[in-house]
């Protein structure tokens, strides 16, 4: 879908649909007085008949207005309060959207720029609805035989005024690429397991590098993670007939002597638990488990559309993990790239295992800071739910960062303590370090295992088991988070 953006009176716009704003107790908002005074009091005389209230997300749709351009007027109910949250925002777009997708026209134009959210400028605004517009438009029928019809609406026109122009352009070509990004992480997460695994993974590197020639891709195969030490990471795939993947990505847009940014992505395509078997039941869901290399996947696309000028290297640690004869067993003992030894008491603890001998191989790209990104845990879900991911780390100015990020992005991350005390329950009478601490904060003792390979460099862990896709049903599906809050990061860290 494309976004247009106009500084133009909204009663000189020939469009399929225009959408005006509704306040509740039917108040007229100033595009729709205008149209109301051309059209000969029309609007306000349906309003009186009580057909629209103007609460949040209610809408009426009215046809061939007189004296207008338009052929349709959409009245939106923008509720009564002065100024919304995000999220009443977000439900008055995505109401908006959802009339559109079933009407004929082919384009429409929104008329709302004098609609006021907390706490954002034009900028901010346009960038929740820019990215409400386009990740709305999702849909994922690869594999359906019959196909979804092509939807009439190809443009929507964004009107604001001359001052605010530049702003809300810059704000689209942002949201657009950060949705695109959404998309691209959310194809790869909706893919079934027995497509997506992490040669296919590779593959999708190989073919970004194409498409973007300023990426350098490099996939190390198991001969490869095995030369370099990773034992941890080895333990994992040496299960399956599948093998592990560590894909490196590098991008340099920003000058030669720039410390580049890193994203760890955890790429677990399919996780049975290995021989700590999962219970059956939702086990398909699992194939969800590689949602952070795909939200890393989806970021990198974002900054590589926005030609951010920075420097990044992205990390995947890709592999399946299933139960065999070959399998990693509870109780082994296996020797991470940084020499420390893991006694693995639990194989569906396995997220952490690959990741760790990732972050040690961050530390040749000398990172100003990594960030990894980890479907890791279900204590983050029963901490924190599914609105809101996990955020724990060795630096507080990176944990503020990202904590501002996230706000501004309306993709929340919450921070949890990374105290010693928890490092205690790591302890291993066998081992330098056991894969779990046991039932308690789980969340936490993970981080805390991750944080012993990331001493050396400012490091931030992003737990996004609740957040990265939906459960259950028909309504199940990857949602494209943390793109939003890792490109802000970026955005931020490049100034754009």
């Amino acid at each position: 879908m494309e976004l247009v953006v106009k500084s133009v009176s909204p009663e000189t716009l020939k469009t399929a649909t225009l959408v005006v704003a509704i306040g509740e107790g039917r108040k007229l908002g100033v595009a729709a007085k205008q149209l109301d005074e051309l059209s000969g009091g029309a609007i306000s005389a349906v309003l009186k008949r009580g057909d629209l209230a103007g609460k949040v997300g209610q809408s009426l749709l009215l046809q061939s207005l007189p004296n207008l351009k338009a052929e349709r007027v959409l009245l939106v109910g923008v509720g009564k309060d002065a100024e919304l949250g995000d999220r009443p925002f977000r439900k008055i777009i995505s109401a908006i959207l959802t009339t559109l997708k079933g009407l004929g026209g082919s384009d429409a134009a929104l008329a709302l720029d004098e609609i006021v959210v907390k706490g954002r400028d034009s900028y901010g605004k346009t960038r929740l609805l820019a990215e409400t517009l386009v990740d709305g438009g999702y849909f994922f029928d690869q594999f359906k035989s019959q196909k979804a019809e092509p939807r009439a609406l190809k443009k929507i026109t964004l009107l604001t005024i001359k001052a605010a122009q530049a702003e809300v352009e810059r704000a689209v070509t942002h949201a657009t690429a950060i949705a695109n990004g959404m998309s691209f992480t959310r194809d790869l997460g909706n893919l079934p397991p027995n497509i997506c695994h992490p040669t296919f993974l590779g593959e999708q590197a190989k073919a970004l590098g194409k498409e973007f020639k300023g990426l350098k891709v490099e996939v190390l195969d198991e001969k490869k993670i095995k030369e370099l030490g990773m034992g941890s990471f080895y333990a994992v795939g040496q299960g399956s007939d599948q093998p592990p993947r560590l894909i490196v990505m590098q991008y340099n847009g920003g000058k030669k002597s720039e410390k580049p940014y890193a994203l760890v992505g955890k790429g677990i395509t399919f996780d049975t638990g290995g021989i700590s078997l999962k219970p059956g039941l939702g086990m398909d869901e699992m194939k969800y488990d590689m949602g952070g290399a795909a939200s890393v996947f989806g970021t990198l696309r974002a900054v590589l559309e926005l030609k951010l000028p920075i420097n990044l290297v992205c990390i995947l640690a890709c592999a399946e993990n299933m139960p065999s004869g070959g399998a990693a067993r509870p109780g082994d003992i296996v020797t991470t790239m940084s020499g420390q030894t893991v006694e693995i008491l639990n194989t569906d603890a396995e997220g952490r295992l690959v990741l760790c001998d990732a972050l040690t191989y961050a530390e040749r790209f000398k990172p100003q800071a990594v960030i990894d990104i980890a479907t890791l845990t279900g204590a983050c879900i029963v901490a924190l739910g599914s609105h809101t991911s996990g955020l724990l780390g060795n630096n507080d100015e990176l944990i503020e960062q990202l904590l501002s990020a996230g706000k501004a992005a309306d993709d929340r991350a919450w921070q949890l303590p990374l105290f010693d005390e928890y490092q205690e329950q790591l302890d291993s009478p066998f081992a330098d370090i056991a894969n779990i601490g046991g039932p308690k904060a789980g969340t936490i003792t993970a981080a805390c295992f991750l944080s012993r390979f990331a001493k050396n460099f400012n490091w931030a862990h992003l737990d996004i088991a609740g957040t990265a896709w939906t459960s259950g049903g028909k309504d199940k599906g990857a949602t494209g988070r943390p793109v939003p809050l890792l490109t802000q990061y970026l955005l931020d860290r490049a100034k754009a």
